[in-house]
């Protein structure tokens, strides 16, 4: 009697919280039978899995806007797969779908985690698998509400954003031109000052490694009349210089500060928040998941910029799920050119 060998699911789990950049003692390697889903569950293959900032903070002890990661547990993320095996209504084998599929091979969903999970339907007609984690994604989303929720842009006001080149920083910048701003963008090194400039059609882009007055002296030349909107990404000192550039009712998003993520001293905060006193200007905070109810309608009009071609999209893409360790700490060295994705297997 001949049987078939239960296939396996290979894991990355969180093994220690990281003092400072996750190194590799902080995961382990997992291996375990795949099952069936129950009634109701679905099984998803990972095909792809979107690695962001936000991730480092996940790994920390501590109350936040979502709970840690615990020890133990299969590595958070959002990812894009095929449904495998459905015992669910709402999805057939083969739906191409997005949602917290956590790093490894197959995510399994019982009929209750599924009302987490954000698990949805993708349409590969609308965007590429990797854009679906990009301009149409998580990264994606959070530049659409941040910028038009928070940011609330007019035409012909400044907007300047941080990490230029990155997953948020390229949505920010090009759906901020859509709607009339002129766009500054700050980023690491002349080849995505350069990208940024002539692929996404920012009007400047300024190199903060070019030395240490080039963000202040940058603001000087492409803002000589103040910034109205910042998209801060990266927070610290970049944010200190940018507050001296303010001007009177600037709208300060605080997305995100991939700078002090790696701290193992405190935070360094604002030391020029009294500009926000000065200038009647609001700085405030946002997390992509408070607007999940309306991320339909962000895909629907940005799938529409990138079928016209008013939108364009870079993904940084590392084959394999072994290299996971390896590829997040590209996002903390500025080593990743535009949205960075971990490929698992093929469409």
């Amino acid at each position: 009697m001949s049987s078939v060998a239960q296939p396996i699911n290979h894991q990355i789990r969180l093994a220690a919280r990281p003092v400072g950049l996750p190194k590799a003692t902080d995961w382990v390697h997992t291996r375990e039978p795949l099952a069936e889903p129950d009634e109701g569950g679905v099984q998803v293959q990972t095909l792809a899995l979107s690695l962001d900032p936000a991730m480092r903070g996940w790994m920390n002890e501590g109350k936040s806007y979502i709970a840690p990661v615990g020890l133990g547990e299969v590595m958070r993320a959002g990812g894009v797969g095929r449904v495998s095996a459905s015992r669910n209504d709402r999805f057939q084998v083969g739906d191409m779908v997005s949602g917290g599929l956590g790093v490894q091979e197959y995510a399994s969903f019982s009929a209750d985690t599924l009302k987490t999970s954000g698990l949805a339907k993708i349409d590969l007609r609308l965007g590429s698998l990797t854009q679906w984690l990009n301009v149409l994604g998580m990264p994606g989303m959070t530049g659409y509400f941040g910028l038009l929720d928070i940011g609330q842009p007019q035409p012909g006001e400044t907007l300047v954003v941080s990490g230029a080149a990155g997953a948020v920083g390229q949505t920010v910048g090009q759906l901020a031109k859509i709607k009339g701003c002129k766009v500054v963008g700050i980023a690491g090194g002349a080849a995505k000052c350069d990208w940024v400039v002539k692929e996404l059609g920012f009007d400047a882009c300024i190199d903060y490694k070019a030395g240490p007055d080039a963000v202040r002296e940058g603001l000087k030349a492409h803002c000589p009349d103040g910034v109205d909107i910042y998209f801060d990404n990266v927070g610290g000192e970049i944010l200190d210089t940018v507050l001296t550039r303010i001007k009177r009712k600037a709208r300060i998003i605080v997305c995100g500060a991939i700078s002090q993520y790696n701290n193992t001293t405190a935070v360094q905060g604002p030391k020029n928040y009294l500009s926000l006193l000065v200038n009647r200007a609001r700085m405030e905070g946002m997390v992509v998941f408070d607007y999940a109810g309306r991320y339909p309608q962000a895909i629907a009009e940005m799938a529409g910029y990138l079928k016209e071609g008013r939108m364009h999209s870079r993904e940084d893409v590392v084959q394999g799920l072994d290299q996971f360790p390896a590829a997040l700490l590209k996002l903390f060295n500025g080593e990743n050119f535009g949205k960075l994705v971990l490929q698992l297997a093929k469409a």
